[in-house]
């Protein structure tokens, strides 16, 4: 089942909304439910109980591993980038004051 804005951000961008199962989970950076901006998201295909959603704030992607901590996909209900996690693997967003920015990176799907 697919929120209003969920669906709505897939149409903007021509795909086909892609299934979010709530008990699975996305990688989130510490500094992530702060309030610096931008809020960056990238989806890689799913792998285990991970959906393939990265997210994280700034601007600046670290390669450290400890980085990204799991966190249930049901603890961002009320987060502003739930609208965009329909999105099909291989997209990601970012996220400023009044800025959105959409895109397909085909390098996301490759492993």
């Amino acid at each position: 089942m697919f929120t209003k804005s969920e669906l709505e951000i897939c149409r903007k961008y021509g795909v086909e909304c892609t299934p979010l199962d709530l008990s699975l989970r996305v990688g989130v950076s510490d500094n992530f439910f702060s309030d610096e901006l931008p809020l960056n998201g990238l989806r890689h295909p799913p792998e285990g109980n991970m959906c393939g959603w990265y997210l994280w704030a700034g601007h600046e992607l670290s390669d450290d591993p400890d980085y990204f901590q799991p966190v249930h996909v049901s603890h961002l209900a009320d987060h502003i980038v739930l609208r965009y996690l329909g999105l099909p693997p291989g997209w990601r967003f970012l996220l400023g004051e009044n800025y959105e920015d959409v895109w397909f990176d085909a390098t996301l799907l490759k492993i």
